[in-house]
């Protein structure tokens, strides 16, 4: 995946609600992460019109923000 301008990344919300969250445009579509500080959970959606290893990217993340678990869905689109 080829990313496309800058990562945006807010934090904003209220109260137990408030917390980052972050889109990346890349040249297929998108990333956008989201962060639950209260429970330590991170929801990370990646579409793409491109096909992608999804097993490959879960590890990556998994990896990359040291989780100690991960749950993955897939959906395909015709």
């Amino acid at each position: 995946m080829k990313r496309f301008g800058p990562a945006r990344i807010r934090r904003f919300g209220e109260g137990k609600l408030e917390g980052y969250s972050a889109m990346q445009f890349v040249e297929t579509s998108s990333i956008t992460l989201h962060f639950d500080e209260e429970k330590n959970r991170a929801f990370i959606d990646i579409f793409s019109c491109k096909d992608f290893d999804s097993e490959e990217t879960e590890k990556f993340c998994k990896d990359f923000f040291k989780a100690g678990k991960s749950t993955k869905t897939v959906l395909i689109r015709d």
